[in-house]
């Protein structure tokens, strides 16, 4: 039967293979001059992200805040905070980067509202009981007086997840004070989200990334939680953290698929913080979302024993579902992996052939700006700098996410490194980063920019990287060696001796191939 000419052509599911960019605002590029990065600064650097070779932007939150968690604390979902710009050059960039052939999708905060939304500014004025508290979670505290909080769920900054209001109720904040919880089981709230998403697909954005996609569903009674060690961002939430992952969340995420499938082309990854295989693949339910982070190999240790774990465990987690893996090495809530890695020179090396290893699993990948770089975690930013509520909610015990957040150095041989035309910026940028910078490392065919072009270059264009399966192969002792349908081969060294080099044509090597071996700490493209 010859094809219908006038049936509609079914969307390309783009993101299944793509290479994400995430841009954080405040550290990418400073258009005005403020030491703020902003929507103008990203938008002068849309050339170089093309010719890097990434097909997506995620960008973290831009919309009007008071900044007691730098923009996850949204105080007007549906505009742009006058620190990064506004409508006008958001649409500009939008445009900018769809001629250039860039994806953009943008960040979506639905757990919670800034207090100084309207909606909570509202709710305190009005009584206990009314539908304005209702929107949020207000509940009578515990003990003879309502003194005490009204369950004994910690937030994730540190401190009790409650604040008490002057007439005696209290409000949860499963984050900072200032980032109410939403009640999802209200519908105000969920019609307010669809209009936010409706708001910027209008627009033409491409998707979202929805931050804490496992909360929004809180349980009945909200109940005590089982103590736990680590209650924190990154903490494992499973049975008996009551504050998140609750079957609820579904419904949420049903509804917010049920939005996206109104637009073309258009898809949404979570946050998912849930270890767990089998609770992480019900996120990726055919009528939920379309990717979703899978931080086992953030997390893993380089031991070949762990990163392979990692990769059974994140491959495990999508084969019953429709989606594909979805592999994250560095963020801005995570000491960036050079660093983790063991910093200086072994570290650099170790996540050059972290990079070759990202890159050649299949499935979609997200790169955080400055991984490319081959940027270390600045942990010696001075106390007086640090603006992450962590350190505050912790008694200035933790010194926070600061130090993954400095802003990228882009030329010149000082701060601020062509990041600003200001020498200050909103975080310090260290003295001795002028070999790092863009300008230093796009001369350099042996630096990790330039392993990051080539790489994403062969990903793009060879047969190579075809299909979504993979074959592990035999390889030596502390080493992982897998096969893509399409003839990839990787190899990953990670002992501290060389290990010989496979049979094959070599695509790519993080290290320099000498005598017919592997260095210790490398990896290497083969066309088997």
């Amino acid at each position: 039967m010859s094809p219908d000419p006038t049936a509609r052509a079914v969307p390309a599911e783009w993101w299944r293979s793509a290479v994400f960019y995430q841009v954080y605002i405040r550290s990418f590029a400073d258009g005005n001059g403020d030491g703020v990065g902003d929507l103008a600064g990203i938008r002068s650097r849309l050339p170089y992200l093309t010719e890097l070779g990434v097909d997506a932007l995620w960008i973290t939150p831009f919309y009007p805040s008071p900044m007691a968690d730098h923009g996850y604390d949204v105080a007007d979902p549906r505009d742009v905070e006058p620190v990064f710009g506004d409508l006008a050059e958001f649409d500009a960039l939008l445009a900018d980067a769809h001629t250039r052939g860039l994806r953009v999708t943008v960040d979506l905060v639905p757990n919670h509202s800034s207090d100084r939304h309207e909606w909570f500014r509202t709710a305190l004025a009005a009584a206990p009981g009314s539908p304005e508290r209702a929107r949020y979670l207000f509940r009578d505290g515990r003990g003879p007086d309502g003194s005490e909080p009204p369950n004994n769920w910690p937030s994730v900054f540190g401190g009790p997840a409650w604040t008490r209001v002057p007439d005696g109720q209290w409000y949860l904040h499963l984050f900072a004070p200032e980032q109410p919880d939403l009640d999802f089981a209200n519908p105000d709230v969920v019609a307010d989200l669809d209009r936010t998403m409706r708001f910027w697909l209008d627009r033409g954005v491409d998707g979202f990334r929805i931050d804490v996609a496992h909360g929004m569903a809180k349980p009945d009674g909200l109940p005590d939680m089982l103590p736990m060690e680590d209650t924190g961002l990154l903490a494992d939430h499973g049975v008996g953290d009551h504050r998140f992952d609750q079957d609820g969340v579904h419904a949420v995420h049903r509804r917010i698929r049920g939005v996206l499938d109104e637009y073309e082309d258009r898809m949404a990854v979570g946050e998912v913080w849930v270890s767990d295989d089998d609770r992480l693949a019900q996120y990726l339910r055919e009528d939920e979302l379309q990717l979703a982070f899978n931080f086992k190999l953030l997390t893993a240790e380089w031991t070949a024993d762990e990163l392979r774990d990692a990769i059974i465990h994140s491959l495990s987690t999508v084969s019953g579902t429709p989606a594909p893996a979805c592999w994250v090495l560095s963020n801005h809530d995570r000491p960036r992996h050079v660093t983790r890695y063991g910093g200086g020179e072994l570290g650099l090396r170790r996540a050059r052939a972290a990079a070759l290893l990202q890159l050649a699993l299949p499935g979609a990948v997200y790169l955080y700006n400055g991984d490319e770089l081959g940027l270390p975690n600045v942990d010696d930013l001075p106390e007086e700098a640090l603006q992450d509520p962590v350190w505050e909610r912790s008694g200035r015990t933790k010194r926070g996410r600061d130090g993954c957040r400095v802003p990228m150095p882009w030329s010149g041989t000082r701060p601020s490194y062509g990041f600003s035309s200001s020498p200050d910026t909103w975080l310090p940028m260290p003295l001795d980063w002028a070999g790092l910078t863009v300008e230093a490392q796009s001369s350099d065919p042996a630096s990790i920019q330039s392993l990051y072009r080539a790489a994403l270059a062969l990903r793009s264009g060879s047969p190579a990287f075809a299909g979504e399966e993979l074959q592990w192969l035999p390889a030596p002792e502390g080493c992982l060696a897998f096969r893509r349908p399409g003839g990839l081969v990787c190899l990953l060294n990670l002992t501290d001796a060389p290990v010989p080099l496979p049979e094959g044509r070599v695509l790519l090597a993080s290290s320099d191939l000498g005598g017919g071996t592997v260095p210790a700490d490398s990896a290497v493209w083969l066309q088997a």
